[in-house]
């Protein structure tokens, strides 16, 4: 179904270099997959299969080829709400039902329809889900204990205000360990895995000067087991899918949208093009099977994409070494991590979200005070303080009302008076002319007719012919989009305007638009020898319509004068066309 080019022409020295790559990626996948799944409110190793398994799945069937998929941070506050409502069993059942609705994306190529999400909904989500990573992190960064998960914001906090007096003091020295290593060690030795060594440096300290002072994988979760789980699939019924559907569908959406987003950079990193709806369709299959193995919804990471490009990837192999090499960690040295203390993890966590907050790109929206202002700052408080599920589609709505209300501003109907009555005549006659003279009027029409605009149009058209002309023009070259309610109430104004004994003429129509009069009936009503390429043209046929002896200024006589009517090149340029 679609052409996979991605490893022609490798060398035996592209497969070492996709090596080198993968065992880089894999260090940095390993302590991010426990640290997601811990603050989705899952049990480590549940990370540590999906990084094993849609790492795997995606390098081979995704369009992509240095995407590297996994736990990511944008899932915490989706997958943390499922499990606090529904528990981790619905989770998997979830996860698998948004693998099915990725992959029939991808069957239906839907992969370029997710590029119109608007920018102003995922920057507002997305720094949405980077405070609420970051807040989660404060109980562990404090060491609080006794601290339930809570599915909202706001309750999370009183929490900890509530346990703020019992701050442990040595998880507190534990996370500045982290943070001071992830702030420092990049600058000082730059190839160094800095995630792993933010790990690894609190864990040791820990170990050998307070190794019972703090709460570890081991006191917390019982250890990580030294093996992978057994196949079992997921428990769906016609219930759990009518229950889950909903959060499925957000996962699925956020999943596509991370997903592309990554491949686009990866892009941008190498000069390749990525096949947006492969990638769907590899994102699909391994959001399927990942479950089937007890992992969590997974999706491109920009982060760890980019890491395996610096690191010097050249094909999807490098995803797959990934894999194999996490596999390896996880049969090898599984115990160890029993002794990682959780407050370790909490400045890892917290740096995510500071990267993936976008907070230039939030304050410079927010500066436009426009009606994206109004959607960023409406989805990123109701991710904050609802759910991600209700801030995407308040937010996408929002959007669309948006965008409507700004193409119905476009809209430009402006009354045309040619150029030589203005340089032969005062503003007085001008007047007196154009209320005395109503055979024949000429418009010009900018912008998009559509639903959203349909019925302003009619108004001002309606609203400007105080004396009923016998021939009204319309030029309409500037005219973008005519849809079906626009043909209608253009249809309504033909319709009153012939049984008042008038006739409308239309100028310049491009081929959509005329296309969409045809199949509405509207260009057999107007008649089609009322339709004309040329202003010209239109303005010539016109005046033959027109009685034009008796109108006192528009005498045979003085036709010469009248003669900028058809001049279409003196016709000023509405506001719309300029």
């Amino acid at each position: 179904m679609f052409k996979d080019d991605r490893y022609k022409g490798l060398s035996l020295a592209d497969i070492k270099r996709d090596i080198i790559a993968g065992l880089t990626v894999g260090i940095v996948a390993i302590p991010l997959g426990m640290a997601f799944a811990i603050a989705s409110g899952v049990k480590p190793e549940y990370g540590i299969y999906t990084t094993i398994f849609a790492g795997l799945l995606v390098a081979l069937f995704g369009g992509s080829r240095f995407q590297i998929a996994g736990p990511t941070g944008a899932f915490i506050p989706i997958l943390l709400a499922i499990v606090l409502e529904y528990g981790y069993e619905k989770l998997l059942v979830a996860g698998f039902l948004a693998g099915i609705m990725l992959l029939l994306m991808g069957i239906f190529k839907f992969g370029k329809l997710i590029q119109f999400i608007p920018r102003s909904v995922t920057i507002g989500f997305t720094s949405g889900i980077a405070v609420i990573i970051f807040s989660g992190q404060i109980g562990n960064f404090l060491g609080l204990e006794e601290l339930e998960k809570k599915q909202y914001f706001h309750e999370n906090m009183i929490q900890i205000a509530e346990h703020i007096t019992a701050v442990n003091w040595y998880s507190v020295f534990t996370a500045i360990i982290g943070l001071f290593a992830i702030i420092y060690i990049p600058k000082l030795f730059p190839k160094v895995p800095v995630l792993l060594v933010a790990l690894i440096l609190p864990t040791a300290v820990a170990m050998v000067f307070y190794p019972a002072e703090v709460a570890t994988i081991g006191t917390s979760f019982g250890g990580i087991p030294q093996s992978l789980p057994r196949f079992q699939l997921p428990n769906i019924t016609w219930e759990t899918i009518l229950e889950l559907w909903q959060p499925a569908f957000v996962i699925a959406m956020l999943g596509g949208i991370e997903s592309l987003l990554s491949a686009v950079v990866s892009d941008g990193m190498t000069g390749t093009k990525h096949n947006s709806n492969r990638e769907l369709v590899g994102q699909g299959i391994a959001n399927m099977v990942t479950p089937m193995f007890g992992g969590i919804p997974a999706t491109g990471a920009i982060a760890r994409t980019a890491t395996n490009i610096k690191s010097g990837a050249v094909s999807p192999y490098s995803g797959i070494f990934q894999s194999v090499f996490v596999l390896i960690i996880l049969l090898l040295f599984a115990p160890f991590a029993s002794n990682i203390p959780l407050a370790s993890m909490a400045p890892i966590l917290m740096v995510v979200a500071y990267n993936m907050s976008e907070y230039k790109s939030f304050t410079h929206i927010l500066k436009l005070k426009s009606g994206d202002s109004l959607v960023l700052v409406v989805t990123f408080l109701l991710t904050v303080f609802v759910n991600l599920t209700t801030a995407v589609q308040i937010g996408l709505l929002l959007a669309m009302v948006s965008f409507i209300k700004r193409m119905s501003e476009v809209l430009q109907v402006e009354k045309v008076i040619p150029d030589k009555m203005k340089e032969t005549t005062t503003n007085d006659h001008l007047d007196t002319w154009s209320s005395t003279c109503p055979k024949l009027s000429f418009y010009t029409v900018g912008g998009a007719l559509f639903f959203g605009a349909a019925d302003k149009f009619e108004s001002i058209i309606t609203r400007s012919i105080n004396q009923r002309p016998t021939v009204l023009i319309l030029k309409m070259k500037h005219v973008s989009i005519l849809d079906a309610t626009g043909a209608a109430n253009l249809d309504a104004l033909v319709t009153d305007f012939k049984n008042m004994g008038g006739t409308i003429i239309i100028s310049e129509a491009n081929s959509d638009v005329l296309a969409m009069m045809k199949v509405s009936g509207l260009l057999h009503k107007i008649g089609p020898h009322h339709i004309f390429s040329h202003s010209e043209e239109a303005v010539n046929h016109g005046l033959q319509l027109i009685e034009v002896n008796k109108c006192s200024i528009c005498s045979k006589e003085n036709r010469t004068t009248c003669k900028a009517f058809k001049q279409s090149t003196d016709i000023p340029v509405s506001s719309a066309e300029q």
